[in-house]
C-alpha cells in the first residue's frame, strides 16, 4: 500500500482562537462542502471533538460513494484529525492544524495522508485524479474560510444575534444558517412539518395561516427566504402558488412579528429583481420604477405584505435578488449539466441582460443588511456588473472547457415553457445596479462573472 501526503497552508488575518472557532462551531463542514460534490449528511454525532462521528454520501464522481469518519486527536487551537473507518480509500488521516502567526494571524495546514485502493494499480490509475481533486477542494475551501472569517471580523464589535429563517433548507438558506452559525450567531429554522432540532426549530403552515408567535420572542432578526419556485411550469395553479406563497406567508410573518412583546429589530424580506420588468437595456437601481407583468405584480404585493412589521417599527430590508449562482441548485444548477454536455447554448438572440450574484456574495449581502443598522427598503443583490445573456452563455463554456451552440431559438423556449414563463425569465432583459450595496461600502468577493462561475465549478 503506497502512501500519499497532501499538504496545503493557508494565513489568515485573525488569531488563532478565531480560526479554531470558526471550524468548531455549526454549520463549518456545510460551508466547507464543495458544492460539485454534493455530500450529502447521513448520519453527524458530536462535532469535533474525540469520539464524534460523520457518515457521508460524496458525489466526486460518477458513482456515489460513502465516507464513515471519526474524530480523533482534538486539542483545542492546535488541531483536530478525521480519520476514514470506511470508505473509498485504502487510508485516510487529516489533521487540521492550527498555530499563531504573531497576535493578530494565524496559520490552517491541512494535512492527508491517504492511500488509494489495489496497490500500484490504484495509483497508477487514480493518483493523478486524486490529486487534482484534493487541490481543487482545498482551493474552494481555503477561498470559503478566508472569506467567512473577513465577513465576521468586519462586524465583530456587534453583538452575536438570534436569528430565525424561513426558507432555511434552500441553496440558499442552507448556506446563510451555517455561515451565521460560523459567526457564532444561534440560528432558528422556522419549516413546514414537525419540528425536529438542527432542521425545524419553529413549524409554521403559511397556507392555514399557522405560526405561534410565541415561539419568536426573543428573536433579535428574522431572514424571510421562503416561497414556491419561479423555475417550475407556470401552470394557473403554480402561479397561485408563486404569489401566494410569498405575500401570504409574509403577511403571516409580518403580523406574527408585529405582535410580539419583544420584536425583532430587523426583518430582511426575499424579493427579486423580477419587480422591475423586462426594461431592455435601461440600467436599474432601487431608485428605478417598477415594472410590469406577472412577476412585477408577485413582487409588489410580497414587498407590501411586510407592512405590518414597518407599522410596529421593525426595520424592513426588501432585497431584490438576481440570478444566485450556486452550482448545487438556482439557475446555474440546471444549466450545468447542458453545458458540461456540451450542449449549452445562449437563449433567444443573447442580447438580453443578466444580473447574476455569487452565493457567497448572497449569503454576504444578507449578513451586511443583518449588521448594517442604517439599511431599510429596497435593496439589489446583484454583482456590479451585468452580462448579456450571449456573454454568460460563452463565459460558463470556456470555463467549464466545452463547445457552446449557437442558441436555443426564442420560439423554442416560448413553446417549451410557455409564452408569459419565457419571456419573464429566460427572456427577460434586467440590467441591475447594486446601488445601495456598494454606496454603503459592502464588499463583493466575486464582482465579475468568471470569477464566481469558477469559484462555484471549481475551476
Amino acid at each position: 500500500m503506497s502512501k500519499q501526503t497532501f499538504k496545503k497552508t493557508l494565513r489568515v488575518p485573525v488569531p488563532v482562537e478565531t480560526l479554531f472557532a470558526w471550524h468548531e462551531r455549526p454549520g463549518a463542514f456545510v460551508r466547507l462542502s464543495p458544492p460539485w460534490d454534493q455530500p450529502r449528511v447521513l448520519e453527524h454525532i458530536g462535532g469535533i471533538r474525540d469520539g464524534a462521528r460523520v457518515t457521508l454520501e460524496v458525489h466526486a464522481g460518477p458513482i456515489p460513494t460513502k465516507w464513515r469518519l471519526s474524530h480523533r486527536d482534538y486539542i483545542v487551537n492546535q488541531q483536530f484529525r478525521d480519520v476514514m473507518e470506511s470508505g473509498p480509500f485504502s487510508e485516510w488521516t487529516h489533521t487540521h492544524g492550527f498555530a499563531p502567526d504573531g497576535p493578530n494571524a494565524s496559520t490552517l495546514v491541512d494535512e492527508i495522508v491517504y492511500a488509494l485502493p489495489l496497490g500500484a494499480l490504484g495509483d497508477a490509475v487514480g493518483g493523478g485524479y486524486a490529486a487534482s481533486t484534493l487541490e481543487r477542494v482545498f482551493n474552494y475551501r481555503h477561498a470559503v474560510t478566508t472569506g467567512d472569517l473577513a465577513r465576521h471580523t468586519e462586524f465583530a464589535a456587534k453583538p452575536r444575534m438570534r436569528i430565525a429563517i424561513t426558507g432555511a433548507s434552500g441553496m440558499i438558506g442552507t448556506q446563510l444558517g451555517a455561515f451565521l452559525s460560523t459567526g457564532g450567531h444561534d440560528v432558528v429554522r422556522i419549516g413546514r412539518g414537525d419540528v425536529v432540532p438542527g432542521k425545524v426549530d419553529i413549524s409554521w403552515d403559511p397556507e392555514r395561516g399557522k405560526l405561534d408567535p410565541r415561539a419568536l420572542e426573543g428573536v433579535d432578526a428574522v431572514v424571510h427566504l421562503a416561497g414556491a419556485p419561479i423555475a417550475d411550469r407556470w401552470s394557473s395553479a403554480h402561479r397561485k402558488a408563486i404569489k401566494d406563497s410569498r405575500v401570504e406567508g409574509t403577511s403571516l410573518l409580518a403580523h406574527a412579528l408585529a405582535n410580539l412583546s419583544q420584536r425583532p429589530s430587523v426583518l430582511i424580506s426575499g424579493s427579486a429583481i423580477g419587480i422591475y420588468g423586462s426594461r431592455g437595456d435601461e440600467i436599474l437601481d432601487e431608485r428605478s420604477s417598477l415594472g410590469s407583468g406577472f412577476l412585477a405584480e408577485v413582487g409588489r404585493a410580497w414587498e407590501g405584505a411586510t407592512g405590518a412589521a414597518e407599522k410596529a417599527g421593525i426595520r424592513v430590508v426588501h432585497i431584490r435578488t438576481g440570478i444566485v449562482q450556486g452550482a448545487a441548485g438556482g439557475a446555474l444548477g440546471k444549466q450545468l449539466p447542458l453545458f458540461k454536455a456540451g450542449i449549452g447554448a445562449r437563449l433567444g438572440d443573447g442580447k438580453q441582460w443578466v444580473s447574476p450574484i455569487a452565493l457567497d456574495d448572497e449569503i454576504g449581502a444578507i449578513h451586511f443588511a443583518l449588521m448594517r443598522d442604517d439599511l431599510r427598503g429596497p435593496v439589489n443583490l446583484v454583482a456590479p456588473t451585468a452580462v448579456t445573456n450571449a456573454e454568460y452563455a460563452r463565459v460558463l463554456a470556456d470555463v467549464l472547457h466545452r463547445p457552446l451552440l449557437a442558441s436555443a431559438p426564442a420560439f423554442v423556449l416560448r413553446a417549451v415553457l410557455g409564452a408569459e414563463m419565457a419571456n419573464e425569465t429566460v427572456l427577460a432583459s434586467q440590467r441591475v445596479d447594486p446601488k445601495v450595496l456598494t454606496e454603503a461600502g459592502f464588499r463583493f468577493g466575486y464582482p465579475g462573472l468568471e470569477g464566481m462561475l469558477r469559484f462555484e465549478v471549481g475551476a
